[in-house]
C-alpha cells in the first residue's frame, strides 16, 4: 500500500484533497461549547406543602417519598431536603444505566403516593440537566420593583419570540402576590372576621370549568372565568351587603397592593436594583452563534428602551471559548512554522512544506470524525487537539528524516521513500499504541469529572489515527517527488554551509561529549540515577505540589455570604455593602496599573437569598459576583 501510493502521486493527492474537503465541510457544522455535554444522572422531586414547618414537611413528605422510591432499580443515592412549605428530593442514578426508564419509574412511583395531607400540591418530577447559560442581560434604571418586573416581563416576551432562543428566564424576583391588609377596626365594626373576608375573596375570584353545552352545530365548552389578577379587580369584591342595598367592598376595609413573596429574592447590578434575563441554549446549539443573536437582540432592545433604562451584558461565557480557539490556532500556527523552519535548515523548501502539511491535514480529518461522532469543540476537545500537535509532528519528522538518511546512503528516491517509511513504521505504531495505553484510562474515569475528561483522550487518539494515515500514505508520495527535484537541483550555498557546520559540530564537540560519557559510564549512570531519585523525592519533600486541576486566571470572582439563620435582610445588606466597599477599594488601587488605565472591576452583581454552598435559601444569604477585566487584555 505504501509503495502503491508512493508510485502514484494522484492517489495520494486525491486522498489528501478528500480529507481537506470533508474537514472543511464539517468545520462550520462543528458545534462550539464551553464543556462537553454530559448525560444527566439526577431526578428532582418537588412537593409544595403550604403552611407547613420543616418538621411537618419531613414527616409528611420526605418519609413517604423515600419509602415509595426505595424500590427504584439503578438508584445510587436518595436525599430529601425539608424546608418550610417545600420538600426537595434528589434521586441519583448509577452511571451507564437507562436514564429515561429511571425517570419514568420515579415519576410513576411518586404519582402513586396516596398518603399526602390534603393541603399538599401535586408533586413535580423533573430531570436535573446542566443548563448552559450563555449570557445574562441586566436591566437597571427603574427603581420600583413592580415596574421593573413588568418591563423585564415584556422584554422577555419579545426575546422568546425569536425561535432560536431556547430558554430565557427572569431572575431577581420571587413569585408576585396580591397583598391584602385588612383593618382590624373595620372588621369589628362590621361583625366580621378574617375567615369571612377570605371566603368572600375565594368565592368571587374563580376560574373553573362549567361543563359542556351540546348543540346541533357542535359542543361548546363552558367555563366560569372571573379570576381576579390586578389590585383594582380585587378592590371591587363585595365583602358584605345589606337588604337595604348597602355594600361593603374590599377596598373599604383593606389596603390592596402588589408585592413579591420573598423580599430577599432580589438582585442589584452596580449598586442599582436590577432584573436579570438569563439566556441559555440547548445541547445542540452553538454558543457563539447564540451569542451573536443575543447581541442583535440587545442592540434592538436598547433602541426601544425608555430614557434612563440601561441594558448591559453580564456573565458572558463566549469570550472563554474564543480565547481557547485562539490558543488552539496560535499553537497550531506556531508548531507549523517551527517545524517548517527547522526542516528547511536540513532539507529543501518543497520537502519541508510537505512535512509541515501533515498538521492541517490531520486536524481537518479529525474535525470531520469529531463532527460525525457528535463531539463538540469545547475545552476538553481543544486540549486533546493541542496535545496532539507535538505528537503527530514527531511522527512526520521521524519518517521524513529516515527517508532523507536512506537517500544519502545511495538508495533511489522511490526506495528511500518506501523503505524509510517501512523501517520506522513499527516504532511509529508502537508510539501510537503507547499513547493509547497512557491516555486511554482517562476515558474510563467515572463520576462528574470523568464525564468531562473522557472526551480528551478520545479526540487525541482520533487525531493521531488520522495522522498515521497521512504519514504512511500521503507523506511518502510527496517526499518521493520532492526528493526527485531535490537531487536534480544544486544544493544552495546556505545548505552547503550549514551541512559543513553541522558535520563539524557532530564530529567535534558532540562526539567528544559522547565519548566522555561512554568512557565514564559509571559516572554517567550515577548522574542519571541521582536525577531520578531527586525527581522521586520532590513529591514527599513538598518541593513539587499536587493539585488535581491547575489554577487558572478567572475573569469572575465571587464572595458568598452565610449569616446565622434568622438574620434579617437589612443586616445581610450591611454585610454585602462592606464587601462591595472593599471591592471598590481594590478597584481604585489596581485600575491605574491596568492597560490604558481601564477599570479592573467591570460589573458587580449581588444576588440576595442565594448561596450555592449553603444548600438553602433565606434572607441570611447573599452572593457577590464581580466581572473583572479580561486577563488577556
Amino acid at each position: 500500500m505504501i509503495r502503491y501510493f508512493a508510485k502514484h502521486p494522484t492517489a495520494a493527492n486525491l486522498l489528501m484533497i478528500g480529507i481537506f474537503l470533508i474537514g472543511i465541510m464539517a468545520l462550520p457544522k462543528l458545534q462550539r461549547d464551553t464543556f462537553p455535554v454530559t448525560p444527566p444522572t439526577e431526578v428532582e422531586v418537588r412537593v409544595n406543602y403550604p403552611g407547613a414547618t420543616a418538621l411537618d414537611v419531613e414527616e409528611a413528605i420526605c418519609l413517604r417519598v423515600e419509602e415509595a422510591l426505595g424500590v427504584i432499580p439503578d438508584k445510587k443515592e436518595l436525599r430529601c431536603e425539608a424546608r418550610e412549605n417545600l420538600a426537595i428530593s434528589v434521586v441519583v442514578m448509577h452511571e451507564g444505566r437507562d436514564f429515561e426508564g429511571f425517570y419514568n419509574d420515579i415519576k410513576s412511583e411518586v404519582e402513586a403516593i396516596t398518603g399526602f395531607p390534603a393541603r399538599v400540591e401535586r408533586p413535580s418530577v423533573t430531570k436535573r440537566e446542566r443548563t448552559a447559560t450563555i449570557s445574562t442581560i441586566a436591566i437597571t434604571g427603574i427603581e420600583d420593583p413592580n415596574a421593573l418586573f413588568a418591563y423585564a416581563d415584556k422584554m422577555l416576551s419579545r426575546i422568546r419570540r425569536n425561535k432560536t432562543i431556547a430558554q430565557a428566564t427572569i431572575k431577581g424576583f420571587s413569585d408576585p402576590l396580591i397583598d391584602v391588609r385588612v383593618s382590624e377596626t373595620a372588621l369589628r365594626d362590621l361583625g366580621l372576621n378574617i375567615t369571612d373576608v377570605s371566603n368572600a375573596i375565594k368565592a368571587q375570584s374563580l376560574d373553573l370549568p362549567a361543563g359542556t353545552l351540546e348543540t346541533d352545530h357542535g359542543d361548546l365548552v363552558l367555563r366560569y372565568a372571573d379570576q381576579k389578577r390586578k389590585p383594582r379587580e380585587f378592590a371591587d369584591i363585595v365583602i358584605k351587603s345589606s337588604p337595604g342595598g348597602g355594600i361593603v367592598r374590599l377596598r373599604d376595609i383593606a389596603t390592596i397592593g402588589k408585592r413579591f413573596e420573598f423580599a430577599e429574592d432580589k438582585v442589584s447590578f452596580n449598586g442599582k436594583r436590577a432584573a436579570l434575563i438569563e439566556i441559555a441554549k440547548t445541547p445542540n446549539q452553538d454558543t457563539l452563534k447564540i451569542k451573536a443573536i443575543i447581541d442583535q437582540i440587545l442592540e434592538k432592545e436598547r433602541g426601544l428602551a425608555p430614557r434612563g433604562v440601561d441594558l448591559q451584558i453580564s456573565q458572558d461565557v463566549s469570550p472563554n471559548i474564543l480565547d481557547r480557539l485562539r490558543i488552539l490556532t496560535d499553537n497550531g500556527v506556531q508548531g507549523l512554522v517551527l517545524v517548517f523552519l527547522t526542516m528547511m535548515i536540513f532539507f529543501s523548501l518543497r520537502y519541508s512544506f510537505w512535512v509541515a502539511m501533515g498538521l492541517p491535514v490531520s486536524f481537518l480529518g479529525a474535525i470531520f470524525v469529531m463532527q460525525a461522532l457528535g463531539y463538540t469543540l469545547n475545552t476538553m476537545t481543544m486540549v486533546g487537539l493541542i496535545v496532539s500537535i507535538g505528537l503527530l509532528m514527531d511522527d512526520a519528522i521521524v519518517i521524513s528524516e529516515n527517508i532523507g538518511a536512506r537517500l544519502k546512503k545511495g538508495e533511489s528516491e522511490l526506495n528511500a521513500a518506501v523503505n524509510g517509511t517501512l523501517q520506522v513504521m513499527p516504532s511509529v505504531i508502537a508510539s501510537f499504541l503507547t499513547t493509547i495505553l497512557i491516555v486511554g484510562p482517562l476515558a474510563l474515569m467515572a463520576g462528574k469529572i470523568g464525564a468531562v475528561l473522557k472526551v480528551m483522550p478520545v479526540i487525541l487518539v482520533i487525531t493521531l489515527a488520522v495522522s498515521l494515515i497521512e504519514a504512511f500514505l500521503i507523506l511518502p508520495a510527496h517526499l518521493h517527488h520532492s526528493l526527485k527535484r531535490q537531487t536534480a537541483s544544486k544544493q544552495s550555498r546556505f545548505h552547503q554551509a550549514f551541512d559543513r557546520g553541522f558535520e563539524a559540530f557532530r564530529n567535534g564537540p558532540f562526539s567528544r561529549v559522547m565519548e566522555g560519557a561512554i568512557r565514564w559510564r559509571y559516572l554517567t549512570v550515577g548522574l542519571i540515577i541521582s536525577l531520578l531519585v531527586l525527581a522521586a523525592a520532590s513529591f514527599p519533600s513538598g518541593m513539587l505540589k499536587f493539585r488535581t486541576f491547575p489554577r487558572l486566571e478567572s475573569d469572575v470572582i465571587q464572595a458568598r455570604i452565610l449569616m446565622p439563620q434568622g438574620t434579617p435582610l437589612h443586616v445581610t445588606e450591611q454585610a454585602v455593602q462592606q464587601v462591595v466597599a472593599a471591592l471598590d477599594k481594590v478597584n481604585k488601587a489596581f485600575s491605574p496599573q491596568q492597560p490604558d488605565g481601564q477599570e479592573l472591576v467591570k460589573n458587580v452583581l449581588v444576588y440576595y437569598g442565594v448561596n450555592v454552598d449553603a444548600n438553602e435559601k433565606g434572607p441570611h444569604l447573599a452572593t457577590i459576583s464581580a466581572d473583572l477585566l479580561r486577563a488577556e487584555t
